[in-house]
């Protein structure tokens, strides 16, 4: 399991569901959805969620594309890490925040699939976490036009088969469905 020390927790982990993110992406409202439900049972576990933002030059902090999707609304006591980097844990109080809340497992969900979803899987796994990513609670846009050889429904599946064969000594990576999530594990 998890190479991290002193740590046993698991925290819920929302990527960039921002408006100007997954304005256009894959099937946005069932992932919302999806979001949402892990979201309820998370709090009823009291496990920690952490939202994650992305800031850049076309999408600024504070600006209306910045914000998170209306349908989901972070509780007062959730952490929000603003990024500029596709891994989550660059340049941020990510790792810190997990620390204090001795957090070794991430499950994870938001966008973009193939871009900071991604990333920051390939990023908690370096640094020693053990991770879920939520196969039916990530979405991306249609990245064809900037030269990707796949669709948004085939970027989805190809990053839930490819995270369910990752790993690394000590650390599982595994993909399952929202129905699916166990928290306790």
């Amino acid at each position: 399991m998890t190479t991290l020390a002193d740590r046993s927790r698991t925290a819920l982990l929302v990527i960039d569901a921002q408006q100007g993110v997954v304005g256009q992406a894959h099937d946005v409202d069932r992932v919302v959805a999806n979001i949402n439900s892990l979201a309820d049972k998370a709090r009823s576990e009291n496990v920690p969620i952490i939202w994650v933002q992305h800031a850049e030059d076309g999408m600024p902090e504070g600006s209306d594309d910045w914000q998170l999707v209306a349908e989901l609304e972070p509780d007062d006591d959730e952490p929000l890490v603003s990024k500029s980097y596709g891994d989550s844990f660059e340049a941020t109080d990510l790792e810190s925040i997990l620390s204090d809340r001795k957090v070794a497992r991430l499950v994870v969900t938001g966008a973009q699939t193939d871009a900071c979803i991604r990333s920051t899987l390939h990023g908690a796994l370096a640094r020693g976490y053990d991770t879920t990513l939520v196969g039916d609670a990530h979405t991306t846009e249609d990245m064809r036009e900037w030269s990707s050889p796949l669709s948004p429904e085939q970027a989805i599946a190809s990053t839930n088969m490819y995270w369910s064969f990752s790993n690394a000594p000590g650390r599982p990576c595994t993909t399952v469905s929202t129905d699916e999530v166990d928290f306790a594990d």
